[in-house]
């Protein structure tokens, strides 16, 4: 369903229920249904109400290609030796359309979960509004300080390419090669149900120019590391340690920097959702939003 939300439309599934509302934020480019049906499906099962939203500029949100469409070169040259960036908008802007969602839905308060960019977005929705998380689970991501490891010259390449053609053939070669740089060693995924999800993801919505301005926005947003001291809220911050993309070095930043925050590496995890991986987050997630959800607490796990 289109919401209004911070004055533009975004798509929302809602499960609805009266169950403890838990949000769903995606990464760079991708729609809310990158989000494993497994994951979704084991948090409604264990009562919580779970909506998801397709970021601005992707899936079925609204789009802003009147803003044109950046020369990522140019900004990758100006984010390594400290220019400043100008985005045509930022992770406040999308933090803030989540908050709209909220707002739309009537929920006063939700967790927080949020896959690599999601996570950026997570953490700026804590901090612009502590009253809104309950939780904050950070999957994937990052604080964005500056010194940490990127991603390798390999991977950066996979990052910056683009399919050969606009046929679906193409575009599909093109993120089972992507997928391929940055999953999972140890929970591969089969290439059939990859093929699957991403034609379902091209027929649903293909919008490579919105991934090229939300990778803008988080290469312009270089003030949330230091904020992130300020945070009181509960945090989990679950990371692959086999991430080529996000190294594991970044999660352990953003567990060092949030007060109280729960760290948990996973050994052989990629930058993906990989089936194996969910099997080897969901308990994780459930500990931790059981802890706090004290509606929870009394009833049967």
């Amino acid at each position: 369903m289109k919401i209004r939300a911070n004055g533009i439309d975004i798509e929302v599934e809602d499960t609805g229920g009266q169950g403890t509302p838990v949000l769903l934020v995606m990464g760079l480019g991708m729609q809310l249904i990158a989000w494993p049906p497994a994951m979704v499906n084991s948090l409604v099962d264990a009562g919580y109400r779970v909506i998801r939203l397709d970021n601005r500029d992707i899936g079925l949100s609204q789009h802003f290609d009147a803003l044109g469409t950046p020369n990522l070169l140019w900004a990758s040259f100006k984010h390594r030796v400290g220019m400043a960036i100008r985005p045509p908008y930022s992770l406040q802007d999308m933090a803030q359309d989540a908050i709209g969602v909220l707002d739309a839905l009537g929920i006063d308060s939700a967790h927080v979960v949020g896959a690599s960019m999601g996570g950026m977005i997570a953490q700026r929705m804590a901090l612009g509004h502590p009253q809104r998380v309950r939780s904050l689970t950070s999957i994937m991501s990052t604080s964005g300080a500056t010194g940490l490891p990127g991603p390798q010259s390999h991977v950066l390449r996979a990052l910056f390419s683009r399919p050969m053609s606009q046929d679906e053939a193409a575009i599909v070669a093109h993120y089972v090669r992507f997928f391929g740089v940055i999953g999972s060693p140890a929970f591969p995924v089969d290439d059939a149900l990859l093929r699957e999800r991403i034609r379902a993801g091209i027929a649903r919505s293909y919008h490579p120019q919105g991934t090229s301005r939300q990778m803008l926005a988080i290469a312009a947003d270089t003030t949330r590391a230091q904020a992130l001291t300020q945070l009181r809220c509960p945090t989990l911050v679950l990371h692959g340690k086999a991430d080529p993309l996000v190294p594991f070095a970044c999660a352990q930043d953003t567990a060092r920097r949030i007060p109280g925050a729960q760290l948990v590496g996973i050994d052989g995890m990629g930058h993906d959702l990989a089936p194996g991986v969910v099997d080897a987050l969901l308990p994780h997630m459930h500990a931790f939003l059981h802890t706090h959800s004290p509606a929870l607490q009394h009833e049967p796990a």
